[in-house]
């Protein structure tokens, strides 16, 4: 995970000054690796490999799902 958030390197520009921003982008980096990025070995997504979901997830999916949990 370090090697692929530089969050958690602090000679960075992207270094979470605050533990909220750093939620965040922790949330958003899970997300995309288990929803959104087709893994090599397994040639599917985690989460379609667990059977969570059918498809491919993309960042319109995240703000259409985000916005119905928030009016429920």
């Amino acid at each position: 995970m370090k090697m692929q958030m530089r969050r958690f390197t602090r000679l960075t520009n992207a270094f979470s000054k605050k533990l909220d921003n750093l939620k965040g982008a922790l949330a958003l980096h899970f997300f995309h690796y288990n929803f959104m990025r087709i893994h090599s070995s397994l040639r599917v997504t985690p989460a379609m490999e667990a059977k969570v979901t059918k498809r491919i997830w993309g960042w319109n999916d995240l703000l259409v799902e985000n916005m119905a949990n928030k009016a429920a």
